[in-house]
């Protein structure tokens, strides 16, 4: 089944269906595990949204912050996590540290300036993995968040690139709740994807009597990022009918400091999605991520999208694209197509490169603009000494005035 169908739809595989329990046999992910809480219970809700979303996020490598009021819980669920999966967690107090604290202290050496990283960058660097944990983030002052610029988007601390498979999670108050708090700024914040943290009266209070229950280990799939494309083609097909959307940072500084829609939030959602799709993700976690990647807006908007497709099978389609009924309206079309080039792009083969072709050929038979851009892709991936066939003919002329071709 096709991804936007399978969104709407994963909330009926059951819970249980997802988990596994801590005594059995897990396999590991070259860069992580997946790491969530038990159906009966958490510190929130039994099935708590925003510590899946915040898991989840964490193994498909997208910095995360979660929002919410002092005292609930943010800061110990992460370091929860942290030990859940055997990973090392460096807790860094932002409000309290200098920008040299990020950017590295400048000394001299062999005549000439290098910026040493802090001691708690060079323990994860010899961990190799970990979690970088950012508390307390919206007490950080501009100049402090100005040094984490680098820190939060690729990882590099100084001279000291910490490896990739560093995990990187900040906790923040509102600012009106935080000691003297501040916004976090638009480039800042358009680096994380922003969840919010609530509290559950009857979960809490059961947990304070039998104790909160330990997280359990299940597993993200090695494969998971051949999910990737397929997701890529939905927000592109999306975004191909949305333009305006594709970036639209807020004009007030409070919205700027939380979620909100550009290329580099979108490609945060394709891989928030793909990871979703790969261990059928329940929808109210998807919803979270998405409208924390992108803002309620742009992600309402996504999502209100997404359930109002029917796209075929784009493996049905590689195989007999005449059996295939495409939908005609112009921005459905353009999201199936995009998800059968996507399929190619996962497993490029000489046979599917040809396939694909003839797709797009018959389903834009009468509006052969809609395919100009699948018709693109599938030219930059052309496989190696294959020529184009002539289904590829009818799409040089659009491609050309649309100054698609050089």
């Amino acid at each position: 089944m096709f991804l936007s169908n399978q969104l709407v739809c994963v909330a009926l595989v059951p819970l249980s269906a997802r988990y596994r329990p801590v005594g059995e046999t897990i396999e590991r992910n070259d860069r992580w595990i997946y790491v969530s809480m038990k159906q009966n219970g958490s510190m929130t809700p039994p099935t708590n949204v925003s510590l899946e979303a915040l898991s989840l996020a964490i193994a498909a490598g997208v910095p995360a912050v979660l929002w919410g009021s002092p005292g609930t819980g943010k800061s110990s669920a992460v370091m929860a996590l942290a030990e859940s999966a055997s990973l090392s967690c460096e807790v860094v107090i932002a409000s309290i540290r200098e920008p040299s604290d990020f950017s590295g202290l400048p000394i001299i050496v062999d005549g000439g300036v290098r910026f040493a990283p802090p001691q708690w960058a060079k323990n994860l660097a010899d961990q190799g993995s970990g979690v970088l944990f950012l508390d307390e983030i919206s007490t950080a002052p501009p100049a402090v968040q100005a040094a984490l610029l680098r820190v939060v988007l690729e990882r590099v601390v100084g001279d000291l690139a910490l490896p990739s498979d560093i995990a990187i999670v900040a906790a923040a108050n509102p600012p009106d709740q935080a000691a003297d708090g501040w916004d976090l700024s638009a480039p800042l914040a358009n680096r994380f994807c922003h969840l919010d943290w609530g509290v559950n009266a009857q979960a809490v209070a059961a947990g304070l009597v039998a104790g909160f229950p330990k997280p359990v280990l299940p597993v993200l799939p090695v494969s998971w990022d051949k999910q990737v494309p397929l997701a890529a083609g939905l927000v592109s097909g999306f975004l191909g009918t949305r333009p305006s959307l594709v970036s639209a940072p807020p004009s007030d500084r409070s919205s700027a400091g939380r979620a909100w829609p550009s290329p580099r939030t979108w490609e945060m959602t394709i891989r928030l999605l793909a990871a979703a799709q790969a261990i059928q993700a329940d929808v109210s976690v998807i919803r979270s991520l998405v409208l924390g990647a992108v803002g309620n807006g742009a992600g309402l908007e996504f999502l209100a999208w997404l359930e109002s497709l029917d796209l075929p099978d784009p493996e049905a389609a590689l195989a007999n694209p005449a059996a295939v009924l495409f939908p005609k309206r112009g921005d459905r079309l353009y999201a199936a197509l995009s998800g059968v080039v996507a399929a190619v792009v996962a497993n490029l083969t000489a046979d599917r490169w040809v396939a694909a072709w003839k797709v797009i050929a018959l389903a834009t038979e009468d509006a052969p603009d809609i395919g100009a851009m699948s018709a693109r892709v599938l030219a930059q991936i052309r496989p190696e000494g294959l020529s184009a066939p002539a289904e590829a003919a009818a799409f040089v002329p659009v491609m050309r005035d649309a100054g698609m071709l050089s």
